[in-house]
């Protein structure tokens, strides 16, 4: 493919950073880069506790049992985003109570979250698509007036804020992805932020096998043991070693991601007025973390033609998220067609198209210009 949908990408020092590791002869997790990843993430989200995972969706399963939820209960979330999101409690037992999603800024639309509740409902599990932050004033208010916790899916939004205030860190417990399509990666990874210190002592006991082990290292007793339920939620120092060099340079990361952004958002814009397409939104009180971007086109057929347009050009473009309520699991949910209708139509219609940091302002080009001659 002559220009691929991302391209994993060096920011700094990250060889560098590998051989250190491996010259300091502990490669496995917790040791000197996992815990300078770490603080730096701690200090940028002011959070009480962030521990590194080897994925996000470890980080949200890390996350649910932490929440020790019943069987049976309930937690909100969209049917637009990955399987992880309901994963993480489906795992526990819990059951998924989707609804729709905006059709600004495919985020949860807020408005329908009250409606949602019922006796069964105990969280509430937003998702910041495409970096662009969710509406946390109502979600929080909503969530404290019905008692929920708020677990939030900050997988494609680091960087992102709301009103000032970084996403990530509204909820109690969130969770973060380094996987290799992601702004700040190394290879696979993520991190579990704790905002709320109840939980910060049982989140390093699961995470190390259900052991005391931090507590053991702390000099805090004298010898580790099993102590509770947990498994192996520690990435090695090799990945965390690579992650480091890519969030010292996340400003530099997310400036060019957004420059391309513009630049996208510049070039389509008179094909959105002529209503050939739409274009991604972001609400003035949002700041991006510009993860990707879309068009969303007039129906189905359209983007399919654009997507084999732009496939025999080299340039590959692809759908996103098919809708968990439609989905083999989603069903077994007693889930249906026409059940969220804004999302079934943004899934047939939405086209992502290449978009990545060490993208070259020719290949940009390349892309517009085939777009344009295709529309």
């Amino acid at each position: 493919m002559k220009i691929p949908l991302n391209r994993p990408s060096l920011a700094g020092r990250e060889l560098e950073y590998i051989k250190d590791a491996l010259r300091r002869g502990q490669i496995s997790g917790d040791g000197h880069y996992t815990r300078r990843c770490s603080s730096i993430l701690e200090k940028r989200l002011k959070a009480t506790r962030v521990l590194l995972t080897p994925s996000c969706t470890h980080a949200l399963e890390l996350a649910f049992i932490l929440a020790d939820f019943k069987r049976g209960q309930e937690v909100i979330c969209p049917s637009f985003t990955f399987p992880s999101t309901a994963n993480a409690f489906v795992l526990r037992g819990l059951k998924p109570r989707f609804i729709d999603i905006r059709p600004d800024t495919l985020n949860i639309d807020e408005s329908l979250l009250e409606s949602a509740i019922t006796p069964k409902t105990v969280a509430i599990s937003p998702v910041h698509y495409a970096g662009v932050p969710c509406q946390m004033d109502v979600i929080m208010r909503v969530a404290r007036k019905h008692h929920l916790l708020v677990i939030e899916d900050a997988a494609q939004a680091l960087g992102a804020k709301f009103r000032g205030r970084p996403v990530g860190t509204f909820g109690a417990l969130n969770a973060f992805s380094f996987h290799e399509t992601k702004n700040c990666m190394c290879g696979e990874g993520g991190a579990l932020v704790v905002c709320d210190a109840r939980y910060v002592l049982r989140a390093e006991i699961v995470r190390q096998k259900g052991t005391n082990r931090e507590q053991f290292f702390r000099g805090e007793v004298d010898k580790y043991s099993w102590v509770d339920v947990g498994s192996s939620y520690v990435p090695s120092e090799l990945q965390a070693a690579y992650l480091l060099a890519q969030l010292q340079n996340l400003d530099s990361i997310t400036a060019k991601r957004r420059r391309l952004h513009e630049v996208y958002s510049e070039a389509f814009a008179t094909d959105e007025q002529k209503g050939k397409l739409r274009l991604p939104r972001i609400p003035g009180d949002c700041v991006s973390a510009y993860h990707l971007f879309y068009l969303i086109l007039e129906n189905a057929t359209q983007s399919e033609r654009l997507r084999k347009g732009l496939m025999k050009k080299g340039i590959l473009s692809t759908f996103h998220y098919f809708p968990l309520h439609l989905s083999a699991m989603g069903r077994r949910f007693g889930y249906r067609k026409g059940d969220f209708p804004i999302s079934e139509s943004i899934s047939e219609r939405l086209l992502r198209i290449p978009f990545y940091t060490s993208m070259t302002w020719r290949e940009q080009e390349e892309v517009i210009r085939s777009i344009t001659q295709l529309l």
